[in-house]
Order: C-alpha cells, then structure tokens, then sequence
C-alpha cells in the first residue's frame, strides 16, 4: 500500500521493518514472491528493488517460490508460509489481508488470525 497500489513499493516494505526494529522487534520475516525479484514490466511496477536484496542479505525478506509453466507464471500461496511461520513462533501477522480462507482450514489458525493480525495504513512515510 506504501506505493498506492499503482508501484510495488519495496521502500514501503523498509519502512515496515524499521518501524518494527525501532522498537525492539528483530525476530521479523518477510514473504515476498520470487517473480519481484525479476526485471519490472511497463504493467508490474517496482521501485528500489535493492532494497528487497540487501533485506535478503539480512535474512529479514524470503521470497516464496514461483515458476514459469508454458509462459504463465505459477505463483504458490504465500499466505500459507506467512500464518504458518507467525503461528509457530507465536508472532504476529502484519497485513491487510484476513486471511478468511485460512481462519476456515485450521481451528488453531482461526483464532490465531483473529488475535494475531495487525492491519495498517501509510500515510505518506509513517
């Protein structure tokens, strides 16, 4: 939401982390799909990709896998590894998603998603 949905923006994603960093938090993971690491299309904006590397670097991003199949890109459900991970280390979700489809999968996910998630907003940098 950092680049109001017409750029990627991986700057949004540093300010995410140092936010959290700021106060304490270095236990911190960030799922991003394989394919953002690809060169940027004229229809899939993205700025700083730099940023995702050296977040890389650091071990804070992983990014989920994805694959070309007859020129499609198959992309998995990364939502998945992220309720999973908070889940088993006992985090916290940052997200605007519900996660509706997950709260109905697993009882434990359910209540989990429903105390453990934590939506936002940006204004501007903050």
């Amino acid at each position: 939401s950092h680049g109001n949905k017409e750029v990627f923006s991986c700057r949004g994603i540093l300010l995410a982390v140092q936010w959290f960093w700021d106060r304490g938090h270095k236990d911190i993971t960030v799922f991003v799909p394989s394919w953002r690491k690809e060169q940027p299309r004229a229809d899939v904006l993205i700025t700083d990709q730099h940023i995702l590397r050296d977040l890389e670097k650091k071990k804070i991003v992983v990014f989920t896998p994805s694959r070309r199949v007859g020129g499609k890109r198959v992309v998995c459900y990364d939502d998945r590894f992220i309720v999973r991970l908070a889940h088993e280390s006992d985090g916290v979700v940052v997200s605007n998603d519900t996660y509706r489809d997950l709260q109905n999968e697993r009882p434990e996910w359910k209540r989990f998603i429903e105390e453990r998630l934590l939506m936002y907003s940006f204004v501007n940098d903050k």
